[in-house]
């Protein structure tokens, strides 16, 4: 069975062809980076028209790529939530109208599965169950992954993700949007151990995050720094870089570590944007080895958004007979906000 996905939750258009037999086919990703640069972050409305310009033209390539052709397309997936809504509906809309001109089911997925199980698409891959590090500039959680559809939450952010932390703490040091990948770059030229910063929650009992205050702490010392010495010069930002990398990833990699001791299982997954971080690779991998655990990673290319991981999700809920694809109903919506639980052995299918 052969399944295209659309991902246009927010600024990346994504379109992939992957087998319920076979795997990923063929997949296709424009990023919106250079678009809002100008902005300093990205601008719902423009988002969501340039997913306009970009689905079919992505559609094409990936078709094209596969040598396949539409009528051999058996189902139809999109992200249905969560997201910016404007760009959603533009992703759910191609799929459903694709669906609905071929006769085809259409699959709602839920974006955070799609990154769960992202790193399932990778050579070797995890097997069920395992502890999932779920870290984006949206979201920051730990996860329970019993199978698919099957998903407890075990600790989440209770203010800002740790991609935000990155991004905000870049704003302040003046670095270029994104963020998190230019403080991670400069991050590398500094030294971590020349500021103090705070590791928030770092000792909890619970498996929870907070990274506000960390934001706040990395002002406090610009500013001091600033008073001290009249200016940041480039020495000490890649310093202040470095320490705030080492700040977000300590607390990262000590919050899955004790996910892992406390549930006794062996393999911990890391998904999202944020695990494409070599600091925390490094880090992960080198503390689970301590505990003979496993880690294992998304291929690079599908750590940001993508519709490869859309499109892998339909089918393992497919596989898993989560999906009725024998409904026939043409109604639709997007849920800019949603819980992952929410879907935990539902049945999510409409034509």
């Amino acid at each position: 069975m052969i399944i295209i996905g659309f991902e246009s939750s927010c600024d990346e258009t994504g379109v992939a062809l992957v087998c319920t037999e076979k795997g990923l086919l063929a997949h296709a990703l424009h990023s919106q980076i250079a678009m809002h640069q100008e902005y300093g972050g990205v601008v719902p409305e423009l988002a969501s028209r340039d997913h306009i310009r970009r689905v079919l033209p992505l559609t094409r390539e990936v078709l094209k790529e596969a040598g396949i052709g539409m009528e051999q397309i058996d189902a139809v997936a999109y992200t249905a939530g969560p997201g910016l809504a404007g760009a959603l509906l533009v992703g759910a809309s191609v799929a459903q109208s694709f669906a609905w001109a071929r006769r085809l089911p259409a699959i709602p997925i839920h974006h955070l599965e799609g990154h769960l199980l992202s790193p399932l698409l990778a050579t070797p891959r995890p097997e069920f169950p395992f502890v999932a590090l779920l870290v984006s500039g949206g979201h920051t959680q730990i996860m329970r992954v019993g199978g698919v559809g099957d998903y407890e939450l075990l600790g989440e952010t209770l203010d800002d993700a740790a991609g935000e932390a990155f991004d905000k703490s870049a704003k302040l040091l003046g670095l270029g949007y994104p963020g998190g990948p230019a403080l991670s770059r400069l991050a590398q030229e500094g030294d971590a151990g020349r500021y103090d910063l705070p590791r928030p929650m770092l000792h909890s009992r619970d498996l929870d995050f907070s990274f506000s205050g960390l934001k706040t702490a990395v002002l406090t010392r610009l500013r001091s720094i600033e008073k001290e010495s009249g200016r940041l010069d480039d020495r000490q930002r890649a310093d202040l870089a470095a320490a705030t990398e080492s700040a977000i990833v300590d607390v990262l990699a000590a919050k899955a570590i004790k996910a892992i001791k406390q549930t006794g299982l062996k393999r911990l997954v890391v998904a999202g944007g944020v695990g494409a971080n070599r600091h925390l690779r490094t880090q992960l991998v080198g503390a689970a080895a301590k505990l003979r655990c496993e880690v294992f990673f998304p291929p690079l290319d599908l750590c940001t958004d993508n519709g490869a991981m859309i499109a892998f999700a339909a089918a393992m809920r497919v596989n898993a007979g989560l999906v009725n694809l024998d409904s026939a109903h043409h109604a639709f919506t997007v849920r800019p906000r949603w819980d992952l639980e929410d879907i935990c052995g539902s049945v999510a299918a409409s034509a």
